[in-house]
Order: structure tokens, then C-alpha cells, then sequence
């Protein structure tokens, strides 16, 4: 497999730390979104929508968008641990991803664009205050299911904890608090502790004046 990737993208991170769960070994091909390469022809062949990440599988198909990696590996690799066959428990999986996708897309991973001041199509639109506005709100809804449950869709970990982590986990680059989230910051630990675990993506270098 081929992981075309950039290093601090959550969107990528989250494919990598799924890989890792699952013990998968897989090429990294960087992609140099400020030199363009995303919009290079090859690239484009692999994911009309020039977004990273893509995954190339071992058959040579070309699957694009986080969640729909996610999705794949966790059926092609993972059995019924890392998205459960249950209609009901693969509806709640889904629902997460949603709500990562939504209040997570445009509250915490667009806060950390416009905080870090990162070159991305993400941060084109809307203020900073309405990203940690929209933060707070999936950090509410995150709390309140997470007091009650140790993992989001399961009694163990799914995709919907990998896909709701790594924004959520990247809070001190959005510029919000997580000190009123307590059970937030337990599942942290939690996920953090389960064997195979990499850490997140380092905060981008301060560009040069």
C-alpha cells in the first residue's frame, strides 16, 4: 500500500494511526501541498478532488478521503473490531464520523489552520471565533458521551475514535481549552495507551521572516 500523506495533516494522521493499530506496513509519498503537487496531473488521476490523503491499496486502487480510508482498512484489515458489522453499533460509528466531519472539520481543525496561520483552503472562510465557537460545541457533545462511555460507538475503540481524536487531541493549536472536558482528556489517555499508538503530528516550524 501507498499512503500519499503530508506530515501534519490530522486528516492524514488519522490514517496512519489506524495503519498502526492494525500492524500494516505501507509506503509514505509525501505531498508538497505548498510547492503544488496536489494539483499535478498524477496526482489529480488519483484523487480528482486534489486533497490529501490517498490511499493506493495493494490491488492499485486509488481510495480518497480520510473517512472512506478509514472505512476501508477497517473492514479489509481490522475484522469487527475497528468498525463492528451491528447495523446499529456501524450507525453510531457514523454518526461520529459526522459529527468530526462537521463540528470537527470546521470548529477545531479550522481553528488550528487560522491559529497557525497554515496555508489551506480550509481557513478561506469563516473567523477564528467561529471555529472555537463550533469547537465547543463537539467538545460538549464529546464530554457528554464520553462521561457515561469509555469509547464513542463500542465498549472498545472504533474508527469514530480515531476519526474524532486528532483535532480534538490538537486543542492547544486552536487556540480552546479542554479544562472543563475532563472525560475528554481521560479518552485521550485511554486511546493514547492502546498498543501501537503514534504520536501526533508536530506543530508546523514558524515560517521564516
Amino acid at each position: 500500500m501507498k499512503l500519499y500523506d503530508l506530515e501534519r495533516s490530522g486528516n492524514c494522521y488519522k490514517v496512519r494511526l489506524l495503519l498502526a493499530f492494525l500492524g500494516q506496513s505501507y509506503e509514505r509519498v509525501p505531498v508538497a501541498l505548498d510547492q503544488g503537487e496536489q494539483r499535478r496531473a498524477e496526482f489529480l488521476r488519483l484523487n480528482p478532488r486534489g486533497q490529501i490523503p490517498v490511499l493506493v491499496t495493494d490491488d492499485k486502487a486509488a481510495i480518497w478521503d480520510s473517512t472512506a480510508i478509514l472505512v476501508y482498512l477497517a473492514r479489509r484489515y481490522g475484522g469487527e473490531q475497528w468498525l463492528p458489522g451491528d447495523p446499529l453499533v456501524m450507525a453510531q460509528v457514523m454518526q461520529w464520523l459526522a459529527l468530526e466531519q462537521n463540528e470537527g472539520r470546521y470548529g477545531t481543525a479550522r481553528a488550528r489552520v487560522l491559529s497557525l496561520g497554515i496555508k489551506s483552503s480550509l481557513g478561506q472562510s469563516g473567523t477564528l471565533e467561529e471555529s472555537r465557537r463550533l469547537a465547543e460545541v463537539a467538545f460538549a457533545i464529546l464530554e457528554e458521551r464520553l462521561s457515561a462511555h469509555s469509547w464513542l460507538a463500542a465498549d472498545h475503540p472504533t474508527i469514530a475514535d480515531i476519526a474524532c481524536y486528532p483535532y480534538t487531541a490538537l486543542y492547544p493549536e486552536s487556540g480552546v481549552s479542554l479544562d472543563s472536558y475532563p472525560a475528554i482528556r481521560a479518552w485521550f489517555r485511554r486511546l493514547e495507551a492502546w498498543p501501537g499508538y503514534i504520536a501526533l503530528p508536530r506543530r508546523p516550524a514558524p515560517a521564516a521572516r
